[in-house]
């Protein structure tokens, strides 16, 4: 189970990563159900931001995969085309989203807005690493597993 106190943890994480890049995004944590821990915003950070975070980690929780693995199969002509437009629009196919899991159980998942895909991905495996430490912390590196995807251009 993930809990409030490792969410904040990883929207810290997250953060930290955004200043080094130079940065302003919104972080979203969700739970193994996709209901939301943590939301936070930096200072001006877009409004769009908001919901687009909050959704990438929804939908990578929901369709078990890192959002960017459904940006190709989504193009037109690929087998999930439109996928994006199902769920109320709430499945997003930009990358930024990652499921956190413990083995083979989704715990979790991370969204970042704010960035470019490939930047978003880069901020929200920061939080994604920063979970694998506490993990492997308190299970002496039992198995622990995220999976973050690429993302093609």
């Amino acid at each position: 189970m993930l809990t409030l106190e490792a969410a904040k943890h990883l929207a810290e994480a997250a953060e930290h990563k955004a200043r080094q890049m130079g940065l302003r995004i919104s972080v979203s944590v969700v739970d193994d159900g996709g209901n939301l821990l943590v939301f936070h915003r930096m200072e001006r950070a877009r409004i769009a931001g908001i919901e687009i975070s909050k959704n990438k980690a929804w939908t990578s929780v929901s369709m078990q995969q890192p959002t960017a693995n459904l940006a190709q199969s989504a193009q037109p002509g690929g087998p999930a085309f439109g996928i994006n437009t199902t769920n109320e629009g709430r499945i997003v196919i930009l990358g930024g989203g990652i499921p956190l899991m413990v083995g083979d159980h989704i715990v979790g998942g991370v969204g970042v807005s704010g960035g470019s895909g490939a930047q978003d991905i880069e901020v929200a495996t920061a939080a994604v690493q920063a979970f694998e430490a506490m993990v492997a912390g308190m299970s002496n590196g039992a198995n622990v597993n995220a999976r973050i995807g690429s993302y093609r251009y």
